[in-house]
């Protein structure tokens, strides 16, 4: 929805610390731009990511006057707009992102697309040309509400300074509400210059918008005793926990019920991998015991999940005897793809809390045997546990690479991963013992995700241990940032898995396209060829650049970077381009396919 400075529903906002806001006395006088920066001082935001141009000069002019809020110069919009994603991913913190107008609106909407696709709470300013100019084609117009419509939640275009508090405050509280995600704020030169009243708290009042968070109690009651009941269920766990910040009560509904649980791509550290009920991750690249966990179920209680293709592979033929419990935030989720019989909107967090206390009552007095479903799951663990073959060419592992980056560096960094087979065995072979410790886009699939997100994670944990795994592909595509993380102290850890290639393409090509490796080699790391070469690349954006070509060249390496503190670090860990992802249910295949593909290649087509 677009509305032109509209304001939102009456919600809390921060009290008013500064003179002249909130008081008896005249309201404090501002420029549009120093209304800006009044407002996001004022919502609690200390950290912004973005970049000058025409149409931001003013707001730039203001914010090199104060001291309050930290901006992250960086070297492209979409830098700005994943790493206002991972600050706020790894946090649960509002992300902020700033641009100018035309190309530089429009390169935050790779980023803006990739929010709204994983409920990632962001706000971004941009600027527009001055409101008498718009409509005529003025030099970087772009008409970036119209384009960011279909993937914002909202988006706003102030013409007036006056209209300037309530707009951002609204952006602010509907990014972080209900469903989060991004929220577009587009404000003319014009009103960024002139000069209205600053009045604080704004009124909000959007009609419309108003989340339901409390669930209905007799949906809670007939899920609770569905699960009181059923001899094979499933806790189905989804992004949608970790941005309720619902793992604690997800731990206690577990235990109290005894049910399995598996964590979506997403849901990565929602649930302790190393809880004896967790299965590990479901979908086209996911465990064994996971996916035909949810394949033969006859109870699957959905937390925050949305039954994506990558999790449900064939959907008429997913969980065909499972009755279905839906719990999302969204309504527009629910019997979306999968009817549920039990639809409950509501935020996760109450929910599950509400789930536990109603099974209590539902179970009490009742035997469920679930006895028989664990050993069949403790069995498909023993016969199909995750593991990998050594490579035929000689060269790394890429999976023993990632896995001792988790080992050595442990459960309370962070982990941010571009998008491609490494992806994948970051999610594997990684244990994730805590929530927003892993992050990644999910929905969109966005190369080049990584090194930015990894950068606004660090600002917002700079006491974390910050990991980039990311692919050579990936890599090529937001590397600039290397120079923002040097310049204002950011040092993040940057494991390239190199294998030369577009790695899942490849893979796709080998297993479906009879190895016709069409335009997928990158000659990054392999042979004579070394174009770029990494670790004169890292040079040369003051960080430290390592290559690890063998095993026993590992573990010093990641120790190394580990130990550097005073500059970023870029390992290339030069891989066998050769291995895959396993095991694979390829794309429109049923789940119980997957089975079949834990140590050879798929026999079957891509239907």
């Amino acid at each position: 929805m677009t509305t032109e400075s509209s304001p939102v529903p009456s919600a809390p906002l921060p009290t008013a610390s500064l003179s002249n806001v909130g008081s008896d006395s005249e309201p404090e006088m501002l420029t549009g731009s120093g209304a800006i920066i009044r407002t996001l001082e004022l919502l609690g935001v200390t950290d912004v990511f973005g970049i000058p141009g025409g149409a931001v000069i003013p707001l730039y002019d203001e914010l090199m006057t104060q001291t309050k809020i930290r901006h992250i110069l960086v070297r492209h919009e979409q830098g700005a707009g994943h790493a206002a994603q991972g600050y706020a991913s790894s946090t649960g913190r509002v992300g902020v992102a700033i641009a100018t107008s035309g190309p530089g609106a429009t390169n935050l909407v790779t980023a803006i697309a990739d929010a709204y696709m994983d409920s990632v709470p962001i706000v971004c300013i941009t600027g527009q040309v001055f409101s008498t100019s718009m409509g005529t084609d003025a030099f970087q117009e772009a008409d970036i509400v119209g384009i960011t419509m279909p993937i914002t939640k909202h988006s706003f275009l102030v013409r007036v300074p006056e209209d300037i508090p309530a707009a951002i405050a609204a952006a602010y509280h509907i990014a972080s509400t209900g469903r989060p995600g991004p929220v577009l704020v587009d404000i003319t030169k014009d009103a960024q210059q002139n000069v209205a009243p600053f009045i604080w708290p704004p009124k909000l009042d959007l009609p419309g918008y108003r989340p339901i968070t409390k669930a209905h109690g007799k949906q809670v009651q007939a899920a609770a005793a569905l699960l009181a009941s059923a001899s094979k269920p499933v806790l189905y766990v989804g992004g949608g926990v970790i941005r309720a910040h619902a793992s604690a009560e997800l731990l206690e509904l577990a235990e109290k019920t005894g049910v399995p649980v598996v964590t979506t791509l997403m849901a990565r550290g929602a649930f302790p991998d190393s809880h004896k009920q967790h299965l590990g991750m479901p979908g086209m690249h996911g465990t064994v015991p996971a996916v035909l966990a949810l394949q033969e179920a006859d109870l699957i209680i959905s937390l925050g999940a949305r039954f994506d293709d990558r999790v449900t592979g064939k959907i008429s033929e997913f969980a065909p005897n499972a009755k279905i419990v839906h719990v999302d935030v969204d309504p527009a989720e629910i019997s979306k793809i999968r009817m549920a019989d039990v639809p409950i909107v509501g935020d996760a967090k109450d929910v599950i809390a509400d789930l536990t206390v109603a099974y209590t009552e539902a179970a009490a007095g009742t035997e469920r045997n679930t006895t028989e479903w664990w050993t069949y799951l403790n069995g498909l663990r023993e016969e199909f546990p995750l593991g990998y073959s050594e490579p035929a060419d000689g060269l790394l592992a890429p999976q023993f690479v990632i896995k001792r980056i988790g080992e050595l560096t442990g459960p309370e960094a962070v982990y941010a991963a571009g998008v491609g087979q490494h992806q994948m065995w970051a999610a594997q072979y990684i244990k994730y013992e805590r929530p927003n410790s892993w992050l990644n886009s999910g929905g969109a699939g966005t190369m080049g995700y990584s090194v930015p997100a990894a950068m606004g994670a660090k600002v917002a944990n700079p006491d974390r241990v910050v990991w980039s795994i990311d692919g050579d592909g990936c890599f090529q595509m937001t590397n600039q940032e290397l120079a923002t993380c040097t310049i204002n102290n950011i040092p993040i850890k940057v494991a390239i898995i190199n294998n030369s290639s577009l790695g899942m393409v490849r893979q796709w090509q080998s297993l479906f396209y009879d190895g016709r490796h069409s335009f997928t080699d990158l000659n990054t790391g392999h042979g004579t060829a070394m174009v770029p070469d990494f670790v004169k690349l890292a040079d040369a954006y003051g960080a430290l650049g390592i290559r690890v070509t063998s095993a026993d060249q590992v573990d010093d390496a990641i120790k190394l970077a580990l130990a550097t503190n005073d500059r970023p670090v870029v390992i290339d860990f030069v891989v066998s381009r050769d291995a895959m992802v396993w095991p694979m249910v390829p794309q429109g295949v049923s789940n119980s396919y997957v089975q079949y593909a834990k140590e050879h290649a798929p026999t079957w087509g891509d239907e």
